[in-house]
């Protein structure tokens, strides 16, 4: 399955760096939830200098999980994203792994 990943810039040029510095980054998430098909990542800067950067992660099922990180480093806004969303991709995971064997062993 292939990850669909597009990114958008808000008052600020996407350079070809940032581009691949966030495309790399958020091709691993399927390693965390593999329903994981379309990846969408904006950068926002109009805040006088600092950043905005969300991440939209979509998955099977209607599954969206978005993280929201702002600061000065447009690179360092997406590492932190990427690593609000790897935590919320490891629990939805944990939480569907868990639901499957909740079954009862006595049976009653």
């Amino acid at each position: 399955m292939t990850l669909l990943f597009t990114i958008t810039g808000k008052h600020l040029d996407i350079t070809e760096a940032m581009r691949s510095h966030a495309e790399d980054k958020t091709s691993k998430l399927p390693r965390y939830y593999n329903s994981v098909n379309r990846v969408e990542v904006i950068v926002d800067g109009s805040d006088g200098g600092k950043m905005t950067v969300e991440i939209i992660a979509r998955g099977a099922h209607s599954n969206v999980f978005v993280a929201t990180e702002s600061g000065t480093d447009a690179y360092q806004c997406i590492d932190m994203a990427v690593h609000k969303l790897e935590r919320q991709l490891t629990k939805k995971k944990t939480k569907e792994r868990d639901n499957k064997h909740s079954g009862n062993p006595d049976g009653a």
